[in-house]
């Protein structure tokens, strides 16, 4: 999340995210489920302005800026009322902190929705930074974190010191996890998304599967090749029966260059790895000619 001061607000950039690495280890009682896994922070980012407003009321514009083409998805769809999660988190900061100002928001968005890449939990994330600094709250990061974990699994992730982590418990569990070079990746979207719900409830939990640890060594040494033969999505297999868009992604993924390809999340966003940024243009060229609508070229954020 990067954040600069906007003339008397705050302007956040909120980045998408890829699972590297996903294990589905057990349901849990209150409904979630236990996971191990390693997110990325990518170069596809939101950006969130945040002003004072005169009143106490919180207010969210939001714009879709993302390219549109004949060939793109249909325009992306969030609500700007107290059903978004940066309503949302702007109003359990009030609460919290008992705070009777107000603010306009203006949430541009670039992040496909449904798509597994996070983009509703990163503007999340970047809401309750901003507005603890445009507020003057002076809460400490492990105090959002732990507000952020109401909000969503994923939430706390995109708080974190760390652009690569390790996420565990239902995922607000963060280690940061530090790696010395830039990843390169195409991520590719049909015009189709997946219900998160839906994924997890057809996913079978997996105790004794792939091991994270033999990942985090792979990525840490920056192993590439080896990072992505490593590479794990316990919710790919309940995607691909749930969605023939996933299953046309994995195939033109397998005709291409790439070290390693897969899922993200609970998508129906794929991603492959590739070996350099020329690498990834090449490929995502060939996707484009395949009829693939949104197609982008991106790396590990910093």
């Amino acid at each position: 999340m990067l954040c600069r001061p906007a003339n008397c607000g705050v302007t956040v950039l909120a980045p998408a995210k890829l699972n590297l690495f996903l294990r589905i280890v057990a349901r849990r009682s209150d409904g979630f489920h236990e996971i191990e896994s390693v997110m990325a922070a990518i170069s596809l980012y939101d950006t969130l302005t945040f002003e004072l407003s005169e009143s106490e009321d919180v207010e969210l514009k939001v714009i879709d800026a993302s390219p549109r083409s004949r060939h793109e998805l249909p325009r992306l769809e969030a609500p700007a009322g107290p059903s978004n999660l940066v309503v949302r988190a702007a109003m359990l900061l009030k609460e919290y902190a008992g705070c009777r100002q107000g603010a306009r928001i203006c949430l541009v968005k670039r992040i496909p929705s449904s798509a597994g890449l996070g983009g509703g939990s990163s503007d999340c994330a970047a809401a309750l930074g901003a507005l603890n600094r445009l507020w003057n709250l002076g809460l400490p990061n492990a105090k959002l974190s732990e507000l952020a974990g109401r909000l969503g699994s994923d939430v706390p992730f995109f708080l974190a010191d760390s652009s690569i982590a390790l996420c565990s418990g239902r995922g607000e569990k963060i280690e940061p996890v530090r790696v010395s070079t830039s990843l390169h990746f195409v991520v590719a979207k049909t015009s189709s998304g997946l219900s998160t719900p839906a994924v997890y409830r057809a996913c079978q939990p997996d105790n004794t599967g792939q091991n994270v640890d033999l990942f985090l060594k792979s990525i840490q040494a920056g192993a590439i090749c080896r990072m992505a033969q490593r590479l794990h999505n316990g919710l790919q297999p309940p995607a691909e029966t749930l969605s023939n868009d996933v299953r046309r992604l994995r195939s033109l993924f397998e005709q291409q260059p790439v070290v390693g390809h897969q899922m993200s999340g609970s998508g129906s966003a794929y991603f492959g790895i590739c070996r350099t940024r020329q690498q990834a243009v090449k490929v995502a060229s060939h996707l484009r000619a395949a009829g693939i609508p949104w197609v982008r070229v991106v790396r590990s954020c910093p």
